[in-house]
C-alpha cells in the first residue's frame, strides 16, 4: 500500500512561514500504531489523517498525531486539513461545513479572498475550561530559563486553560523576556511532570507588528515538540484566558497573535471570543495556509 500526502504551511499566507503540516487525505484508515509511526517519520509538530466521518453532520473526520501521541484537538491541523479539502474540491470554496475531531464537531467557515489564500476559521467544539492553580512563579521562571521578575503575576498571571488540549499560559513582561525563554529540562520535569497542563504557552502584550495584540511562543517537549511555530488549540484557550480579563460583559472580542517569529517561522493567528453577560459563549481561531508539496509515501508501517 502507498499513501498520497500533502504538506502545507499553516497560519501564514507565504511559503516557508507558519507551521508545517503533513496531510493524508481520503486514504484507507490505518490502525493507530502505523499513523503514529508516520507522524514520527515526518517529525513535524503534527500530521493529520483525513478519514470518513462517524458523525453524519461532518464532512470528514480528522486523526491528529504529534511525533509522540494523538491529540483530541489541534488548530493548525484542522485549518490545514480544511484548506486541503477546499483545494481538492471536497469542501465548498465559500461558506460552512463541519469536521469531526476526537473532541467533537468543529464548524469551519471559508471566506475566499481575491489574489490571496482563503481565510479559514474554526469554532472550538469545547468552550474554555480552566485548570488547577499554576505552579509557583519562581518554578515556572526556572523551567523557562527566566528571572522570576520576568513572569507577571498581576491581572495577567500564570493560569491553565483548555479547549480540548490543556495549556499553561505564562505571561511575561515584554518581547525581550519572551525571546529569552526556553524549556530547561530539569526544572521543567520537576515542575510540570504531574501538572494538569504540560505544555507552556508563553506570551506578552508587546507584539512586533501593527495590528497585533499578543506575541507568543509554545513549548511542549512532552509531546515531542521542542517549540511550535503556531498553535491553534492554544490560541483557542488563550481567547478564554484573555476574554476572562476583559471588562466587557457582552461583546465579540478579537486579537491577532504573533507566534513563531523567534523560530524564523512567522505566523499570524486571528482569535475571537464571544461574551454574553460575562460568560464566554464561543471561541474561534482563523488563518490562512499555503500548500508546499505533495507526494507518495511508498512504505506504510505494519499494524
Amino acid at each position: 500500500m502507498s499513501l498520497r500526502y500533502f504538506t502545507l504551511d499553516v497560519f501564514t499566507d507565504r511559503p516557508f512561514g507558519g507551521n508545517p503540516l503533513a496531510v493524508f487525505c481520503d486514504q484507507p484508515e490505518l490502525e493507530d500504531a502505523p499513523m503514529q509511526a508516520i507522524a514520527r517519520e515526518f517529525n513535524l509538530s503534527e500530521t493529520v489523517f483525513i478519514v470518513p466521518p462517524r458523525d453524519p453532520r461532518a464532512l470528514r473526520r480528522l486523526r491528529i498525531f504529534t511525533p509522540a501521541r494523538e491529540l483530541a484537538f489541534a488548530g493548525h491541523p484542522t485549518v490545514g486539513a480544511a484548506h486541503t479539502l477546499v483545494d481538492l474540491g471536497i469542501a465548498p470554496a465559500s461558506g460552512d461545513f463541519a469536521l469531526e475531531l476526537n473532541v467533537g464537531l468543529v464548524p469551519i467557515r471559508v471566506t475566499p479572498r481575491e489574489n490571496a489564500p482563503s481565510f479559514l476559521q474554526l469554532t472550538a467544539a469545547k468552550l474554555p475550561e480552566f485548570g488547577p492553580p499554576a505552579p509557583p512563579v519562581a518554578k515556572l521562571a526556572q523551567s523557562l530559563g527566566l528571572d522570576e521578575r520576568d513572569v507577571l503575576s498581576n491581572a495577567d498571571f500564570p493560569e491553565a486553560a483548555s479547549c480540548g488540549t490543556p495549556y499553561l499560559f505564562v505571561p511575561v513582561r515584554d518581547r525581550a523576556a519572551l525571546g529569552r525563554a526556553q524549556a530547561v529540562t530539569g526544572p521543567w520535569n520537576e515542575t510540570l511532570r504531574d501538572y494538569w497542563a504540560q505544555s507552556l504557552f508563553v506570551f506578552c502584550r508587546d507584539p512586533e507588528l501593527p495590528g497585533s495584540q499578543v506575541r507568543a511562543r509554545m513549548f511542549a517537549p512532552e509531546f515531542g515538540i521542542v517549540e511550535d511555530p503556531a498553535t491553534g488549540s492554544a490560541a483557542a484557550a488563550l481567547a478564554g484566558y484573555l476574554a476572562k480579563r476583559e471588562p466587557a460583559g457582552t461583546a465579540t472580542l478579537r486579537w491577532r497573535v504573533e507566534q513563531g517569529f523567534e523560530m524564523g517561522r512567522p505566523s499570524l493567528l486571528y482569535v475571537e471570543a464571544d461574551k454574553n453577560a460575562g460568560a464566554v459563549t464561543a471561541v474561534r481561531v482563523g488563518g490562512t495556509a499555503v500548500k508546499m508539496s505533495e507526494g507518495t509515501l511508498l512504505r506504510v508501517p505494519p499494524k
